[in-house]
């Protein structure tokens, strides 16, 4: 099978860079896979899972916040606003962050949008850190 090049890059760092065979993302029109030969794209992706499929079959799980993926003909490439690999997260951590912005969205009395805004994709982002652990942990137990 054909490999495709694959890096995930976020403002801080380079997340992952690897060979690929799979890989599948959220995207705004709804979630999509990519093998090789696909056609060339750029999404907008919504938080949430991306799991990849390495060249040796392992899986590996990364949360994003959200960004863009640009799919090339022998390449893929992630500019997330966030991405964490799984085994980087601790979920009792993003379990307690999401509660507490969802206790932060209940308090607030007066519409704002801004800040309704700012928590909701807090929580958005939590979950899916959240939802990448569990994934992984399910792969990581198999």
């Amino acid at each position: 099978m054909k490999n495709i090049k694959f890096e995930i890059v976020t403002p801080e760092r380079i997340v992952l860079k690897k060979e690929i065979i799979q890989i599948t993302v959220p995207t705004k029109q709804g979630e999509i896979t990519v093998l090789p030969g696909h056609i060339p794209l750029v999404a907008s992706l919504l938080p949430g899972v991306v799991e990849i499929v390495k060249e040796d079959k392992n899986r590996e799980i990364i949360s994003v916040s959200g960004g863009f993926i640009e799919v090339l003909k022998d390449k893929i490439v992630i500019l997330a606003d966030t991405a964490e690999r799984a085994d980087e997260i601790d979920i009792e951590k993003a379990e307690a962050a999401r509660k507490k912005a969802e206790e932060t969205m209940k308090s607030i009395r007066h519409f704002d949008v801004k800040r309704f805004a700012d928590i909701n994709a807090k929580i958005a982002k939590e979950l899916a850190r959240s939802k990448a652990v569990k994934k992984w942990k399910k792969i990581d137990t198999k």
